[in-house]
């Protein structure tokens, strides 16, 4: 029980570790701006690499890297569709808003007819 403690003390002090690069690089990027862009970028990337880092060593930080790798692990085993039938679905579906699109409008047609005529 100590440990859990211990680890999320040490949490806390890591997300303020990471809170306080954050700040640091939009201050840094507002103090420094008459510098090179160029520059004032690959500070903002190096300061966003040093603060990713801190926050993947923190329990959600390990928890959040878990999960992107599971990710990546159940993407490879997505079956895609093929050029053909991508094109095809994506025609199929296309025909289905042109179809809808005349029934609304033919809707809306009628509708408005008939209250032009109720209303004189």
């Amino acid at each position: 029980m100590s440990v859990e403690a211990t680890a999320s003390r040490f949490d806390s002090v890591k997300w303020v570790v990471v809170a306080i690069l954050v700040a640091a690089a939009v201050i840094g990027n507002s103090y420094f701006s008459d510098q090179s862009l160029l520059y004032r970028v690959l500070g903002i990337v190096a300061v966003s690499a040093v603060a990713g880092f801190v926050a993947l060593q923190t329990a959600k930080g390990a928890a959040f890297w878990s999960l992107v790798k599971g990710s990546r692990t159940e993407i490879r085993k997505v079956v895609w569709p093929t050029r053909q039938e991508t094109v095809q679905t994506t025609l199929i579906v296309l025909a289905f808003v042109v179809l809808v699109a005349l029934l609304l409008w033919g809707l809306d047609t009628l509708l408005s007819w008939l209250v032009s005529l109720v209303i004189g």
